[in-house]
């Protein structure tokens, strides 16, 4: 592990320890919209630390009654599409209509030092300056399901801080836009103009999870070009299955760069919300988002004690070097481990 680029960054992180508030005071100040207490809590929301854990969930209890007041759209793309520009863009189009919004964007980490780009805020220079606006960056780390819990508690705190618009903004690649579907309301797809699904690098499932498509980068000479993929995408949307919203997907052409054709995307989602609200769908989903993600923090946590468990790591590295000279299969080294903990458990 490289060491930290800062040598004072573990000074620092003492210091910032002893100026913690008390969750009570951390609640009361995000509920009166103080940005600067928001980002502090939501810095002790994604650590790993025990005590800083402890604090989060405390944190997050007290704010939950006043969450669930938004709207929560996620936003994907294969990379070069335009993801940062098109949320600049069309952020600043909701705030000019009396929106409050909040963008949470999952960054890509590095996989030696575990730090991140965090580029987005410098991207989104006008959304950054504007206060109606709360721009935050999270690292993707080792662990996507992590940071999508991580995500999701954010939403909480900002929701409780009065933003009523969230959008979440994925990596574009991977499973990062499987998991964000699990916890926004509303699902946009970003693409360019003349590329097919193998050339944007988009698996069939993604474009079958957009409710809307979007193709961006919709000026210049690609203008005809963004018109027939335009086309193309809207009949193609309507191959899929029905969507449980009743929501017939559609496809719409932009350009971020210059702000256009926001007022098209903005109408369509009234009318996505319109609908879902009516049928009730907009409710069933957010509980069964909510019952998954008690499902995935289960499963996460029960992981989390099982191979911290010292007497399980001891046994897994026997069960591992057994498995790696063909002693025993994978399936049976599983099995081994597992009837071993549950050993455990029964002689407690």
């Amino acid at each position: 592990m490289p060491s930290s680029l800062n040598p004072n960054l573990k000074k620092l992180l003492a210091t910032n320890k002893k100026h913690r508030l008390t969750a009570n005071a951390y609640a009361k100040a995000i509920l009166a919209g103080d940005r600067v207490v928001l980002g502090q809590a939501i810095t002790i929301i994604e650590s790993v630390h025990a005590v800083d854990q402890k604090l989060a969930v405390e944190i997050i209890d007290q704010c939950l009654p006043y969450a669930n007041k938004s709207i929560r759209i996620g936003i994907t793309g294969a990379p070069g599409v335009g993801k940062s520009t098109f949320v600049e863009a069309f952020g600043s189009y909701l705030i000019e209509k009396g929106c409050k919004l909040a963008v949470l964007a999952v960054d890509p980490s590095s996989q030696l030092s575990g730090g991140s780009i965090l580029g987005d805020k410098t991207r989104m220079e006008r959304l950054s300056s504007n206060d109606a606006a709360f721009i935050r960056p999270s690292p993707s780390g080792a662990s996507l399901g992590g940071v999508a819990r991580k995500t999701r508690e954010t939403m909480i705190l900002c929701e409780a801080a009065g933003y009523d618009t969230i959008l979440v903004e994925t990596v574009g690649v991977g499973q990062s836009e499987i998991m964000v579907h699990s916890m926004v309301d509303l699902f946009l797809l970003l693409l360019l103009p003349g590329a097919g699904d193998e050339l944007q690098g988009i698996k069939r499932g993604i474009v079958e999870m957009a409710d809307i498509a979007i193709i961006n980068k919709s000026d210049g000479d690609r203008i005809t070009l963004a018109k027939q993929t335009k086309r193309d995408y809207k009949n193609a949307l309507h191959l899929f299955p029905p969507k449980d919203s009743n929501w017939t997907a559609t496809a719409i052409a932009c350009s971020a760069l210059h702000e256009q054709g926001m007022e098209e995307i903005w109408e369509q989602i009234e009318q996505y919300f319109g609908l879902i609200k009516e049928n009730n769908f907009f409710q069933k989903n957010r509980q069964n988002q909510t019952k998954y993600w008690l499902t995935s923090s289960i499963n996460q946590g029960l992981q989390d004690a099982f191979f911290k468990n010292k007497d399980i790591q001891q046994e897994l590295i026997k069960i591992e070097k057994a498995v790696l000279n063909n002693q025993l299969s994978p399936f049976q080294g599983a099995n081994s481990l597992l009837a071993f903990f549950k050993n455990l458990k029964d002689e407690k």
